[in-house]
């Protein structure tokens, strides 16, 4: 399945400098608000260890990891559903992704300008709150069909709280919120490999890419041979035949059974074969709910 997030925020937050340090890729980060306007969209690998675990043993040629679509969309200020700011084109772009990563500024710095003059965590993302539900308001009365609108408001919210600077300002306790530190992380990002392991640098975007992948509340099953070992994104809870719908729309349909093994056990066994003599491979129908981590070979 194709997963989109959007990155949004106040002008001047951090969400471009997040986008680049994520993707790699040069965006513009003016200080000025407005200065993304057209969203800039990269893809992201979810880390995951276990696939190039399984990839080694089965001694792959190829290894496709899972995905995820992160849309650097341009700040949101208020009167945005009016149009203010450009605000009408910036919210069509939040209506076609999955879930939004807000980022709120949770630093003090007097040369980075802020549109209401002072940060307030708070405030920031009531303000955008705000917006989102003004929008579906003026969706819902000009909707002919009250059903399935693709409210704003109603998209899931992850809060990404940017600690950089030096003056920091008070976060509030959320259980859907990280709190990072995006300058830090961009110029960790600049690094290579061999000089981040020397300074003893660890990124954190792993672990936003993760939370934010299983804030969706998403799984990941492998498909493990020697062309390929590849990662699938599925909704928790999943059945067999729904899962192999990531692969194909004929693997839900002529399902017949899977063999699955966890993906510890996998590596216990060392292959398929030997997961056979163990006994640790199972065949299930079509009831069956896929568990994270379960490497699937389907039969249809």
């Amino acid at each position: 399945m194709s997963l989109k997030i959007g990155i949004v925020g106040l002008p001047n937050v951090g969400k471009s400098t997040l986008f680049q340090a994520l993707t790699k890729k040069e965006v513009d980060k003016s200080n000025y608000p407005f200065a993304t306007i057209d969203p800039n969209v990269g893809v992201v690998e979810v880390p995951d260890e276990r696939l190039f675990k399984l990839a080694e043993l089965s001694k792959s040629k190829k290894i496709v990891p899972a995905v995820v679509e992160f849309v650097d969309i341009a700040g949101l200020v208020k009167g945005a559903a009016e149009g203010e700011g450009l605000g009408n084109k910036f919210l069509a772009h939040i209506r076609e992704v999955d879930a939004i990563l807000e980022v709120v500024r949770a630093f003090e710095n007097e040369n980075i300008i802020h549109v209401t003059g002072k940060p307030n965590p708070l405030s920031d993302i009531e303000t955008i709150q705000i917006e989102l539900e003004l929008k579906d308001m003026e969706t819902k009365e000009k909707a002919k069909d009250p059903t399935q609108l693709q409210l704003l408001s109603e998209k899931p919210i992850l809060y990404a709280f940017n600690t950089s600077e030096k003056g920091k300002v008070e976060i509030p306790q959320m259980p859907n919120s990280i709190t990072i530190d995006i300058k830090k992380e961009f110029e960790v990002s600049e690094l290579d490999e061999k000089d981040r392991e020397e300074l003893g640098e660890k990124s954190a975007l792993p672990d936003l890419i993760k939370k934010a992948y299983e804030f969706l509340g998403l799984i990941t099953y492998f498909t493990a041979g020697e062309d390929e070992s590849r990662a699938w994104t599925i909704p928790k809870d999943s059945t067999a035949p729904r899962a192999g719908r990531a692969i194909h729309g004929d693997f839900e349909q002529k399902f017949i059974r899977a063999d699955i093994i966890s993906y510890e056990k996998f590596i216990e066994a060392g292959s398929w074969a030997r997961a056979r003599e163990l006994g640790t491979l199972r065949t299930e129908g079509r009831e069956y709910i896929v568990q994270d981590g379960d490497v699937i070979e389907f039969k249809i």
